[in-house]
């Protein structure tokens, strides 16, 4: 072989290594164990818009006025408390389900068919008309969506070795949010389709959830053509011949106890329920602002839920790349600054008024920063569940505090917005994450993070 010869087959030789590496990264997201993921995914990210912003425009068209619908962030409450039931959904079997699927999938299927049922329940109120039993469906929507997510959390976990969670995770936030669109957008739409062919409004809303419970069924399916997690089947075989009660104490009492006794945890806490309220707070008002502002149904579906699908997918890239490039603190003020300071997008738009290029834009800047954030934050809040023995219900711990921003401390905003008017209560959403910013420098001061990457190192 002539030198020039040798050379082109030692240029070659990488190129090939790089197709075939790629190739390789690329199949991971066609294993069967990951596709199951991604479809669990999409039904996890379902039915929270449905207790949340697609109600919320379903009650402000029904005439609700602002403090009622601003109060509806409280039946987000099951988010929040989810910890409570987790030792449960860990430790207990469902009735014949369990016996038939194995635990996780039991409880998967279990949790998917309380869901259906929520979602028909909530679908046969009507808002303007009963906002009690309305605010009852949605708690219940939230309370298996939650009990879901607890059980698809475990699953994934468990079911995908260590080669394949990257991807399997990237799969679900995906899908989880292409179910977020669906039950946004996608349920905005089929409404809009049903008034067309001539039903009232009260019926097309009935009909749109209607659809939303039966989308439901995809999961369903997904975790019936599942295998079960075979740590799941050694956790079952090693717990056999204990008692349910024994089962339940062991992993709450052992979760609880090496979590609250860490250094600073109260503040850790604090700041875990203060680092996303900036988001909480304006965005339980998003949807009514939007409407009224003059924006059609339409134009919310097309505008906030699609062109904001795009800005946080793109968002959550540049949020890895950030994670991957600089410290997490770093990441955490960076995250957070950008967050709050995107919310005086929309105090412009409320100065702008009805145009859809301005809504855009607002849009746009409000979920690529959000998403950064949220990257960084679930990268944190992983940081923070470090034995591998309680991961589950620790994370369900940290993801109920970090759910107290959205339901509790968000619950005011309506009243807020009706005394301040929308573009001075953007700006106060802005001012909300100075605490969070306070927090975030004594925990940096602490050597919080710095004990975290000793941890990690361990």
């Amino acid at each position: 072989m002539t030198a020039p010869e040798t050379t082109k087959a030692a240029s070659a030789a990488p190129r090939a290594a790089s197709q075939d590496s790629w190739r390789a990264a690329m199949a991971v997201y066609l294993q069967p164990r990951v596709l199951i993921v991604l479809f669990l995914g999409f039904s996890s990210g379902l039915p929270l818009a449905l207790s949340g912003s697609t109600l919320l425009v379903w009650m402000r068209e029904s005439g609700v006025d602002l403090g009622t619908i601003g109060l509806f962030a409280l039946v987000g409450t099951p988010y929040t408390l989810k910890f409570l039931w987790a030792p449960l959904v860990d430790a207990l079997h469902v009735p014949i389900l369990t016996r038939w699927l194995g635990r996780r999938r039991g409880w998967l299927v279990f949790a998917q068919l309380l869901l259906i049922a929520a979602i028909l329940v909530l679908a046969m109120t009507d808002p303007a008309r009963s906002p009690f039993y309305v605010a009852f469906g949605a708690l219940l929507v939230a309370t298996a969506s939650a009990t879901q997510d607890i059980v698809v959390d475990a699953f994934r976990v468990e079911s995908l070795p260590e080669s394949e969670q990257a991807a399997g995770m990237a799969s679900y936030v995906a899908a989880y949010r292409v179910g977020m669109l669906i039950s946004t957008a996608g349920a905005l739409f089929l409404v809009s389709g049903f008034e067309a062919t001539g039903l009232t409004k009260s019926a097309a809303w009935m009909w749109g959830y209607v659809a939303m419970a039966g989308m439901v069924l995809i999961g369903m399916i997904a975790s019936l053509l599942a295998t079960e997690p075979e740590q799941s089947r050694r956790a079952d075989e090693a717990t056999s011949g204990e008692s349910a009660m024994k089962r339940v104490t062991t992993a709450a009492v052992g979760a609880f106890t090496e979590f609250l006794t860490r250094k600073d945890v109260w503040t850790v806490l604090a700041f875990v329920v203060l680092y996303k309220f900036t988001d909480s707070f304006s965005g339980a008002m998003t949807a009514p602002f939007v409407i009224d502002l003059g924006f059609s149904r339409n134009d919310y579906a097309a505008i906030v839920k699609g062109v904001g699908l795009a800005a946080t997918l793109i968002g959550g890239f540049a949020g890895g790349f950030l994670a991957r490039a600089w410290s997490l603190e770093s990441c955490l003020w960076i995250g957070g600054v950008l967050q709050a300071i995107s919310n005086l997008a929309f105090a412009w738009l409320a100065l702008v008024g009805l145009n859809q290029w301005a809504l855009a834009l607002a849009i746009t800047a409000e979920n690529f920063t959000s998403a950064i954030g949220t990257v960084i934050f679930v990268a944190y809040l992983s940081s923070l569940c470090q034995s591998p023995l309680h991961t589950a219900t620790q994370y369900a711990l940290l993801t109920a505090f970090a759910a107290i921003g959205r339901t509790y401390l968000s619950s005011g905003a309506g009243y807020v917005a009706q005394a301040t008017g929308w573009p001075m209560f953007f700006v106060l959403s802005v001012i909300v994450a100075i605490p969070s910013f306070i927090l975030l420098a004594w925990l940096q001061r602490r050597g919080h993070f710095a004990e975290l990457v000793r941890a990690r190192a361990t």
